[in-house]
């Protein structure tokens, strides 16, 4: 089974495979805190492009919180499976207490990683979306839609490794979609990664603030 060694190395293979986008001066490199900021931080190297967090919560079923219902990102987006709710029988009481606890959570993370500064120039642009892999697809849905109301010129998703019914049912809604690896079976996303540990908030902070300095470099702050 092909593995990577961390998020950096897939996030060097993914790279490689976006070359197309490199060194264009409209490309964008949006990466979905936490996991996705350390391949997002490879990618945007490679392409030599800017990186920001674009920040999306899952919405994890009451009880069984790894498994997604939903997702919401920034702009007031949100998706939500009526067909997980109406079978798992999950209330609209119980969905509005987890909708609450992850605003507050996706508001609070966007103060933290944005530091005050303004959000990126999404109209027109070259955006390359990227997580640490995918799923059910759920939080990268969630941030295409949103994406999609800001119109930019070209969106792009990138994934090191994906489900291959996943990866598949972007390719409707993105323009282009690149998944590294497709295994089947597909097992969760960790299982094809040596180190899987998780991403703190002070590691999204300190590698935005890295991308940041190298910006307009050719990243050789890096």
């Amino acid at each position: 089974m092909a593995r990577f060694q961390d998020r950096f190395e897939a996030g060097r293979v993914l790279g490689e495979h976006l070359r197309a986008y490199a060194g264009r001066s409209d490309s964008l490199v949006l990466a979905l805190p936490r996991g996705g900021i350390p391949v997002g931080f490879e990618v945007a190297r490679a392409l030599d492009a800017p990186l920001e967090a674009f920040v999306v919560r899952k919405l994890g079923v009451p009880g069984h919180e790894e498994f997604a219902m939903g997702a919401i990102a920034t702009g007031g987006v949100r998706v939500l499976n009526e067909d997980t709710v109406r079978g798992l029988h999950i209330s609209d009481e119980e969905v509005a207490r987890v909708l609450a606890r992850e605003e507050r959570e996706l508001a609070r993370r966007e103060r933290l990683f944005r530091g005050g500064r303004p959000p990126p120039r999404i109209q027109g642009r070259t955006v390359i979306l990227v997580d640490d892999g995918l799923a059910t697809g759920s939080t990268m849905r969630a941030a295409v839609l949103a994406l999609r109301e800001q119109e930019p010129g070209l969106l792009v998703v990138g994934v090191p490794v994906g489900a291959p019914g996943t990866c598949a049912s972007f390719r409707d809604e993105a323009d282009e979609v690149v998944c590294v690896l497709t295994p089947e079976p597909f097992h969760a996303i960790g299982h094809f990664y040596e180190d899987f540990a998780q991403t703190s908030d002070e590691e999204v902070r300190e590698l935005l603030a890295r991308a940041e300095r190298g910006a307009g470099f050719g990243m050789e702050a890096f």
